[in-house]
């Protein structure tokens, strides 16, 4: 006979993000070891049926899944007064019927797409990849860990003439407090310790 081990229950609450559009679903599970930014469905429906269920909810603008949260992004025309509850026993009886999160090879996919925008030499000249390399490393240190805290994801993009490009996932996508954040704090932070640095700008993942 097989001895079931009794799960601990699933627990959720919610964090407020800088972004008003966008609340995190946090939970006691981890639900996925990478970063997964659904903006659009057709994406979300190829990869994921946690935000393809997610999306079909007529108030979802957006998914993000990383580690143990959910960040959601709300339609503007939604209350999140209305919404809020709904959203949290939803994700909690997802999570609690283990529907399956992300599809395997995501990650795969996403990094093929990423190395073919690498190859198509967008990004930066050969001269700069070790500078590239310590503007990445900088990112992921001390942004990377303070924008995860807030419900969102920072990724380096491209780097000439001394402008560094970033795209800003998940709450900080449209958030209005994120331009404020990219200048004091990472511009300020980049252009202190590489000095080749001049200014950042971000695409709004």
């Amino acid at each position: 006979m097989e001895s079931t081990v009794a799960k601990s229950p699933v627990m959720l609450y919610t964090e407020e993000t800088p972004n008003p559009e966008s609340l995190k679903f946090v939970t006691n599970r981890m639900l996925y070891r990478g970063t997964a930014d659904f903006r659009e469905e057709a994406l979300a429906r190829e990869w994921s049926p946690l935000a393809t269920a997610l999306f079909d909810l007529p108030y979802v603008k957006g998914v993000y899944i990383t580690n143990n949260f959910v960040t959601v992004t709300k339609e503007m025309n939604y209350d999140w007064a209305d919404i809020m509850l709904k959203l949290k026993e939803f994700i909690k009886g997802y999570v609690t019927d283990e529907g399956k999160i992300i599809q395997e090879g995501f990650a795969e996919a996403m990094a093929e797409i990423e190395a073919q925008r690498d190859a198509a030499g967008h990004n930066y000249s050969e001269e700069d990849a070790e500078l590239v390399q310590r503007i990445r490393d900088l990112i992921d240190t001390y942004v990377k860990p303070a924008v995860e805290m807030d419900g969102g994801n920072i990724e380096f993009q491209s780097f000439h003439n001394g402008i560094v490009t970033v795209v800003l996932q998940g709450s900080c996508s449209g958030c209005p407090s994120s331009t404020v954040t990219l200048k004091a704090g990472i511009e300020g932070m980049l252009t202190r310790m590489i000095p080749e640095v001049k200014e950042v700008v971000a695409e709004m993942g």
